[in-house]
């Protein structure tokens, strides 16, 4: 077994003939490198790379990595400053999708075939695409701070293209008909809040908390300043997002008559009354409404596959069709980027489509005529004019 000492580092060659490099860390201690080389040379090289790495000071120390995914995952989540909403799903996030597969790992120990095997996993299980999507996303942030912040690994295992993407399948959008078809068939009670979803396009949790106040009627606008955020231990009122979220939206006449019946026959009194509250009064909970939800769609013979944020969905449908820009969209949505926007303006781009195929099927039908006949009733119609103007010209 041959040994070459050097002014930097230590090569020698193993009883399999293979090379191994040995180098000081920053901390003093002679550590060996991750794998044996085929060469003298190739080691040397190594060696070289690795005596760069620390003068620049990009030196990882290999034992950092060796804390446990779970407990760095978690702590991770603790840090961060979080509305409890978010803080709450990247828990379970933690606990349903990284421990089955991460639990034992360390966190250097999570390479890229790792991750590449536990997403095929989740899509192989039918995990949604947009939480198997959200999953990658918070583990990419996760590894971005080992990486960029706490320095405990060189490298983010998230590397698989696209993967952060929410590719979810187009929400299906319902006809005004249909919108109302599922009113009717609902429990007078929330009979308004199917109209308000739909047409102010507010969320679930914005209409829970909707109080009296936030209702205009001679303007005929509601005011969307809050949110009712459901948790494990039960429900909280939240502020927005952003500023962006706030925001006052216009009430259709149409339903005004029957949104002031509502407020005077189901609305808690005073003006910090709940606009809408369950059969016993208490607070609306999604999951309760769900089955309220789910009975009225059956009864007005709508797909399974609505939910109710689709209303929300429709509503900015309709909203785009009518003309609104996306900067109105993103007002009456409460988003402040026009990323959710831009949908609803390309919805509006294809319905234009549809309306220059309509203009087509007209061209195209005229252009069919017979030339021939075309071509005489033109002739007779130009001789006419011009032995018309004759006859007046010798007529003066």
């Amino acid at each position: 077994m041959a040994s070459n000492r050097r002014d930097w580092g230590r090569i020698r060659q193993l009883k399999s003939g293979r090379w191994q490099a040995r180098y000081p860390g920053p901390d003093g201690a002679l550590r060996p490198a991750p794998e044996t080389f085929e060469t003298r040379k190739l080691a040397s090289s190594w060696l070289a790379e690795k005596r760069t790495e620390i003068i620049r000071d990009d030196w990882v120390n290999p034992d950092s990595g060796k804390v446990p995914f779970m407990a760095y995952a978690t702590t991770w989540v603790a840090e961060r400053k979080l509305s409890d909403t978010t803080r709450e799903r990247y828990e379970g996030i933690v606990r349903n999708h990284y421990a089955p597969t991460f639990g034992e790992l360390t966190v250097a120990g999570i390479k890229e075939a790792t991750v590449r095997r536990w997403r095929s996993e989740l899509l192989a299980r039918k995990v949604g695409e947009p939480t198997v999507a959200k999953a990658y996303r918070l583990l990419r942030a996760i590894y971005n701070t080992a990486v960029d912040e706490d320095r405990i690994v060189k490298r983010n295992p998230c590397r698989i293209k696209r993967a952060g993407e929410d590719n979810s399948a187009e929400r299906p959008v319902l006809t005004i008909r249909q919108v109302y078809a599922v009113a009717d068939a609902i429990q007078p009670r929330y009979r308004m809040l199917i109209l308000l979803a739909t047409f102010t396009s507010p969320r679930f949790g914005e209409l829970a908390a909707l109080r009296r106040r936030d209702v205009d009627l001679e303007r005929r606008e509601i005011r969307v300043l809050r949110s009712q955020a459901e948790l494990r231990g039960g429900s909280t009122i939240k502020g927005p997002k952003s500023e962006a979220g706030k925001r006052r939206v216009a009430v259709p006449k149409a339903i005004v008559s029957e949104l002031r019946e509502h407020i005077g026959r189901y609305a808690e009194p005073g003006a910090d009354g709940l606009v809408f509250v369950g059969p016993q009064g208490g607070r609306l909970r999604r999951h309760n409404f769900r089955r309220v939800w789910v009975k009225a769609r059956k009864a007005a013979r709508i797909p399974d596959d609505v939910h109710f944020h689709d209303l929300r969905h429709s509503g900015n449908e309709l909203a785009a069709e009518g003309g609104a820009t996306t900067r109105e969209l993103m007002a009456r949505m409460g988003h402040s980027t026009t990323r959710a926007a831009l949908i609803y303006q390309r919805a509006r781009r294809e319905r234009d489509h549809t309306i220059a195929d309509a203009m087509s099927g007209n061209i195209e039908q005229a252009r069919r005529r017979p030339q021939g006949k075309r071509s005489r009733k033109s002739a007779r119609r130009r001789g006419e004019g011009h032995a018309g103007g004759t006859t007046g010209s010798t007529a003066a």
